[in-house]
């Protein structure tokens, strides 16, 4: 099980990176429960080379390759695909993520249009020192999820300036292992195969406007290789929801599909 934390904090001994950090010994304890080994790694987006998105639309329109910002980018996302799962960890900063996790968001932001991390499950944390964590945990997850990941879950901690390590592990010991217990069963049992009404419906919206309205794009080429613009095709990867979930869900889609057109 190999699990990546996309980190967007510049300190490495910050308040994220520790309870990061302490997810991650619980994630080795539930590894070692389930018998299979764990390879974990953090990535900081302050100490990677990631230039500020342009919005050129050449990622859009030609390609992300031919992004004319020759940085870290597509290797941040080749190593993130070998992952079976990635946390999502951002510090508040005024009221929202960091910047430097928002940046990395607008760079990636090809894949809400070509998902490439369906088959994948991700975390959302976020710390913050006094202020809620909820408008940072829905940008993550309104990338995440638009990317293709199932997300596993969402927690937010509170932890003031700098929380001590000691205090840390006292006041969330149990919230890491919660965590981390979400995390592997997610990825062990494959709940990416059981998509939920929100993703189903998604897909659905997505699929009729590749359908209708952008067949000469880059987009729809990409959509098409993968057969999604096939009406029998009810989502990115085979699934496991249930018929009424999945024949309402498209329903819906079709209809908001048709609203926003």
């Amino acid at each position: 099980m190999k699990i990546i934390a996309v980190i967007g904090s510049y300190r490495k001994k910050g308040n994220t990176a520790r309870i990061v950090q302490l997810v991650a010994e619980e994630l080795a304890a539930a590894a070692f429960q389930l018998g299979v080994p764990l390879e974990f790694e953090s990535i900081y987006l302050g100490h990677t080379n990631l230039g500020f998105c342009r919005g050129c639309r050449v990622c859009f329109d030609r390609g992300e390759d031919k992004c004319p910002l020759k940085d870290d980018l597509l290797a941040l996302k080749a190593k993130i695909k070998t992952a079976d799962g990635v946390i999502f960890a951002s510090p508040v900063y005024v009221d929202d993520v960091s910047g430097g996790m928002k940046n990395w968001i607008d760079r990636m932001a090809h894949v809400c249009h070509r998902p490439e991390f369906m088959g994948k499950c991700a975390y959302l944390l976020a710390t913050c020192g006094t202020t809620p964590t909820s408008h940072a945990i829905r940008t993550l997850g309104a990338a995440a999820s638009s990317w293709g990941f199932h997300i596993a879950g969402q927690t937010g901690f509170k932890t003031g300036a700098l929380m001590p390590q000691a205090e840390i592990e006292t006041r969330y010991q149990k919230k890491a292992e919660k965590i981390a217990q979400k995390l592997s069963t997610a990825i062990y049992k494959r709940q990416f195969y059981r998509p939920g009404f929100v993703s189903l419906m998604t897909f659905r919206i997505q699929q009729w406007f590749y359908q209708k309205k952008a067949q000469d794009s880059l987009d729809y080429r990409y959509w098409n290789s993968q057969g999604w613009t096939d009406l029998q095709q009810e989502f990115y990867i085979h699934h496991q929801a249930g018929r009424v979930k999945v024949t309402i869900a498209r329903l819906t889609g079709s209809l908001l599909a048709r609203l926003m057109a």
